[in-house]
């Protein structure tokens, strides 16, 4: 037996003892699970209506669409392509966004909006535009600076030591 006590002055339990029973509360016994032979799965039918406790069965009618959209005969251009190639080659901004108005665009034509269809149809081309002349503005800018600096690096290689 083991004789060393705790910080407490209780005895510690020698490793000679067995360990304490605990009870089963809350679980079920062990013969009460199912046994491997079992078949899961619904019960079989007892009954022709065996459908929850009470044998009532749920029926659920589905009511057609009130309204039925039809596309538009002449539908207003969307801007799509145009709207990708300023977004992926211009401005990234506002491509985006005249991207977002082309697909609204095609949207409100699938549904038969013309006011929408319209107004979107216009904001894509405004934004494509202006993202179009942002990005010429900017190969502008980027092809006279490249050209400055190509004249002052030969000068300068010129008159050099």
């Amino acid at each position: 037996m083991d004789s060393r006590k705790s910080s407490t002055g209780q005895p510690l339990l020698s490793l000679q003892h067995d360990p304490p029973e605990y009870s089963d509360s809350g679980f079920p016994a062990p013969h009460s699970y199912p046994s491997s032979s079992q078949q899961y799965g619904a019960p079989p039918a007892s009954g022709p209506y065996t459908q929850g406790s009470n044998g009532v069965q749920n029926v659920v009618t589905v009511q057609p669409m009130a309204e039925v959209f039809t596309p538009l005969a002449n539908p207003l251009p969307d801007y799509l392509c145009y709207s990708i190639f300023t977004m992926l080659c211009c401005c990234m901004p506002l491509g985006s966004a005249a991207l977002v108005y082309s697909l609204t665009t095609r949207d409100a034509n699938m549904f038969g909006h013309q006011h929408i269809a319209s107004r979107n149809s216009r904001m894509a081309r405004i934004l494509n535009h202006v993202s179009l002349a942002i990005g010429l503005i900017f190969c502008l800018i980027l092809v006279v600076y490249i050209i400055l600096a190509v004249i002052v690096v030969t000068r300068t290689n010129r008159f050099g030591p």
